[in-house]
């Protein structure tokens, strides 16, 4: 018995950075996008995430390896390898995209909590900004993560709800092994939401640069900047990408398959307002008597608890990414006295990203139009990343193997190809 809970607790140990990625992947902006697609298509989109597990896998765990190898973020990586061009390229597309994202999950989580409470939406912006940015700013990293572990337990209500509700299981099946394609506009701008919101250039730099914090925790980096590490490091690294990507996609799957079942069979089609999202939730609590008022409960609280767990991270691999372009100190492990520039990156891209709520845009398709602006953006930065995991000058013994880099290069081509698709419909109206 004692053996066996050691084993437990060694492998839960392994949990680091690819799991808080992995669950940060399901935030508002995902949550928004899978309803929609379960809404508006039902099952005919299933399969995507079938297809998608294998390739955020493979692009996360070259991030993550880049990271740990370098003991150096992204951006760092592409600067001492690259032009400047290439480099403020990288970081221009990440801070844009990222600072669009934190504006609509912002607008999401007042809209979210306006279901519960009758409070004035710029209020509700107002506090939630503060909030997020007091515990970036005033918490450790080793505490802030652990926060952030456990807020990644609001997403267990899809796949509750999923066995809740009665299932054309067949159908299911069938939809998540057997692609549909529509040759339409509207299919390709979903598709690329998918796409962008599950494999998002956030993700990229956070968890490169997450995986340094980590060596830096366990002090595995030597006086001259180099890590030491060695196979074992590499293999833990991988099982906690792939537990994060692994049940990040089951949470996709689960959204997606209750949306399906529970408003596009009854004929909502089009989520319009986190009202119309929460009813995805109803069979979740249909035998208690207030069910509208409890599924309102657990979207908010998922859609809150998610929020908070993501506009940090999306505000932080900003914030690496620019304090490593312009050699300013950085790191969530270092007090705001001693890195100025790279908490100023974090506040000015919340604070920026909280404007963005008061210019009219209603924040539930805020979200879906942030997920698919990430799937264009994150075409060029996978290509980069590519190249960088391959190159043994780079990377050294740890560079991509043939698995690894012919994944990446998949992810790279269907991303490319979602984009074009969509551009390419939307021109031919």
């Amino acid at each position: 018995m004692g053996k066996a809970f050691i084993k437990v607790k060694k492998f839960f140990k392994v949990f680091g950075p690819g799991v808080v990625t992995g669950a940060a992947d399901d935030d508002p902006s995902g949550i928004a996008t899978y309803t929609q697609t379960g809404a508006k298509f039902g099952y005919g989109q299933l399969w995507t995430v079938i297809v998608m597990l294998p390739l955020m896998t493979a692009i996360q765990e070259a991030c993550a390896r880049i990271g740990a190898v370098n003991g150096l973020g992204l951006a760092a990586v592409i600067k001492a390898n690259y032009s400047k061009k290439v480099l403020y390229a990288a970081v221009l597309l990440v801070v844009v995209a990222n600072t669009i994202n934190i504006g609509a999950d912002i607008g999401a989580i007042a809209a979210a909590a306006q279901l519960l409470i009758h409070i004035n939406f710029v209020i509700l912006t107002l506090g939630f900004t503060a909030l997020i940015l007091i515990l970036e700013i005033f918490t450790t990293y080793r505490v802030y993560s652990r926060i952030l572990k456990w807020l990644a337990l609001a997403l267990l209500a899809y796949p509750i709800t999923v066995f809740m509700v009665h299932q054309p299981w067949l159908t299911i099946i069938s939809a998540t092994f057997v692609p549909h394609v529509e040759l339409n506009f509207e299919f390709f701008f979903i598709i690329t939401g998918i796409l962008g919101t599950t494999i998002s250039p956030y993700m990229f730099f956070w968890q490169t640069s997450q995986e340094v914090e980590e060596e830096k925790a366990l002090h595995l980096i030597s006086r001259y900047g180099k890590p030491n590490i060695g196979p074992k490091f590499i293999k833990n690294l991988r099982i906690d990408n792939f537990v994060g990507m692994f049940f990040s996609e089951i949470a996709t799957w689960s959204i997606i398959v209750v949306a399906a079942t529970v408003l596009h069979q009854n004929g909502i089609t089009n989520v319009d307002s986190a009202a119309d999202a929460a009813k995805a939730l109803e069979p979740l609590v249909q035998t208690f008597p207030n069910a509208g008022f409890l599924s309102k409960l657990i979207f908010a609280v998922g859609i809150i608890g998610l929020g908070l767990l993501g506009i940090p991270i999306l505000s932080g691999s900003a914030a690496y990414a620019l304090s490593e372009a312009f050699s300013m100190k950085q790191g969530l492990n270092l007090k705001l006295k001693k890195a100025h520039g790279f908490y100023g990156v974090i506040t000015i891209a919340t604070l920026i990203g909280l404007m963005i709520n008061f210019i009219g845009i209603d924040p539930i398709k805020a979200l879906v139009f942030t997920a698919v602006f990430n799937g264009v953006a994150a075409v060029p930065l996978i290509f980069l990343i590519a190249r960088i995991a391959r190159n043994k000058k780079i990377m050294g013994e740890y560079r991509s193997g043939w698995l690894s880099n012919t994944a990446v290069w998949i992810t790279f081509l269907v991303m490319l190809a979602s984009a074009v698709a969509m551009f390419y419909t939307l021109a031919r109206g």
